[in-house]
Order: C-alpha cells, then structure tokens, then sequence
C-alpha cells in the first residue's frame, strides 16, 4: 500500500510538471479552433434598413426609443443603450448585438427577461442593421 502511494505521489508531481517547455504536436493537426469574438468578422450594418426592422418586428411596442418615436415600457428604454452597455461592462455595438441575439444573456434591474430571441430569426445582416440603427450618433 505504501508502495502504491508513493507511486501515486510520483505521477501527480510528474504530471504537474511541465519544465516551463512548449510541447509540439507530434503528428499533423486537424480541423480549426473557433473563432473568438475578438476575431469574429461582422458585416457593417445599415442604419436606414434597421429603422425598417424596429417598425417591423414590433420593437417600439415594448421599447422607448426616441428616433423611432417610440414609447414603450415593457423593455429598457433604448435610448439609455449606452448606460446599459457600460454597467454590463461590453462596448457599446457588442452589447447591443448580444441584447437582440440572446436577450437573456443580460437582463438590465427592474425588467423580465421576455425579449423574444432575434438570434433564431432575423440573419446576422439584420442584426446588424439594428445595431447600426440603435447605436447611431445623433
């Protein structure tokens, strides 16, 4: 049993040492890592074709939002977009885009997580559309 234990010890240390070396793969490697956010290519949005998307997915009636002339109060008020994305701790454009393809990922104090998941049905395009729209300067 002592036996077995001071093995044991052996391989946990061995294992635990890596010698500060990098290790190379010894054969060919397959297949790709994916891709991280950092390096994830967005197709740049339209601004004018995310206005037509607010009206027509219905975003003005659980969202105030003062270009669209908006007033709704089931969501967060869009217009503090910015507040928002600062205390979730994301850039601005990034945080808009989670907040429509997976609105559960963040829920801002005070509301329900009840945003349908545009994810599943409007195309990365449209989604940046909508960003570019509600993220737009002036």
């Amino acid at each position: 049993m002592r036996r077995l234990a001071m093995l044991l010890g052996v391989t946990f240390l061995l294992a635990g040492c890596g010698g500060g070396k990098t290790v190379s793969p010894t054969g060919p490697v397959e297949g790709t890592l994916p891709a991280s956010p950092a390096t994830t290519t967005v197709a740049a949005g339209d601004p004018k074709a995310g206005a037509v998307l607010f009206k027509s997915q219905g975003c003005g009636g659980c969202h105030t939002f003062k270009p669209a002339a908006t007033n709704g109060n089931i969501g967060p008020d869009l217009d503090k977009l910015p507040d928002y994305a600062k205390t979730a701790k994301q850039p601005l454009a990034a945080f808009t885009r989670e907040s429509i393809a997976n609105p559960s990922a963040y829920v801002e104090k005070g509301y329900q997580p009840t945003m349908p998941d545009f994810g599943q049905t409007l195309s990365a395009k449209q989604i940046s559309d909508l960003v570019a729209y509600l993220t737009q300067k002036g």
